[in-house]
């Protein structure tokens, strides 16, 4: 993102740009001007549309066949910002709204239609030094929110990213199911087949019920991102990404040089890239990588479920 505009790329697994769109940067929140105020990227993915949000607040949508249009409206304001999921079938929106203090946040949740506002259902309330944020949807009947600390001093490891995966009721918020802990912390971001977390063992695979179905070793704890399969993963550290995969995920697969952001399906990586390092997609059966014409990171996949 630039100060005043971001741009919305759909990256294909050829690595070409098949759809773009700019609009306005959010402005930066703060916790009452003490801490930086912690907040996602202003975008959410469907089975079919990236979702973005604008400075005023204004969501809109773009489609691979570069379809563009608004589609709702969140609340934002000097000290507030909304984060937002939408249902994988374009029909609801869910959206935490964080009021940030210097104590750090209030934050409340309401999931609606995303067409026209109706159906609203305001489910959670909360105030103290964590907050929530939309993250997805897993199937369209379990809303997915991540914990998070509200404000942040510094940038230490596992400073600035959830805490825990909560599985709710989206019409209730009454929380199913927890993925990740203080004992096993996540490592990654979530995907339809689960996250992963890391203890002093190693990394661990948790489904969206919060049972272990695999894991690894490991000496030292690095980024970590579970394909959409649960298949593969892939273990970032330093500017080096490994993908492991197998029964037991001992065959892997180096991407030196690639610093990999997310899953675009089971078998292409994307790393993310700034004014250094040009983005590029991996081709994790070949090795094969090709570059990418645009600069940015990761804010998501198509399709966006969970």
């Amino acid at each position: 993102m630039s100060a005043s505009n971001y741009t919305v790329s759909l990256v294909g697994i050829d690595g070409r740009i098949i759809a773009s769109a700019v609009t306005a940067t959010p402005a930066a929140v703060t916790c009452a001007n003490a801490t930086a105020a912690l907040v996602p990227m202003p975008t959410s993915t469907s089975n079919s549309r990236a979702y973005f949000m604008d400075a005023q607040g204004v969501v809109r949508y773009l489609a691979s066949n570069g379809d563009l249009g608004r589609a709702t409206t969140v609340p934002i304001g000097p000290a507030r910002r909304s984060s937002f999921a939408v249902s994988p079938d374009d029909q609801r929106i869910a959206v935490v709204v964080i009021d940030f203090t210097a104590n750090g946040a209030t934050t409340k949740l309401y999931v609606e239609d995303l067409n026209g506002g109706g159906n609203r259902r305001e489910t959670f309330n909360d105030s103290g030094a964590f907050t929530l944020w939309a993250t997805g949807w897993h199937g369209t009947d379990n809303l997915v929110v991540a914990k998070v600390p509200a404000c942040v001093a510094g940038s230490g490891l596992g400073c600035c990213s959830p805490w825990e995966f909560h599985v709710v009721d989206p019409n209730t918020a009454f929380r199913r199911f927890t993925v990740g802990s203080t004992i096993c912390k996540l490592a990654g971001p979530p995907s339809p087949a689960g996250a992963m977390c890391q203890d002093d063992a190693g990394a661990k695979i948790i489904n969206w019920t919060g049972g272990v179905i695999g894991g690894i070793s490991l000496q030292n704890p690095v980024a970590a991102y579970l394909s959409p399969s649960g298949g593969r993963f892939a273990l970032v550290a330093g500017a080096e990404t490994e993908v492991r995969q197998g029964q037991t995920f001992a065959d892997s697969r180096k991407f030196p040089g690639i610093r990999f952001c997310g899953w675009i399906d089971d078998t292409h990586i994307f790393s993310g890239g700034d004014a250094q390092q040009q983005p590029r997609v991996g081709d994790v059966t070949d090795g094969k990588v090709i570059p990418v014409a645009t600069q940015g990171d990761c804010a998501g996949r198509i399709p966006g479920g969970l």
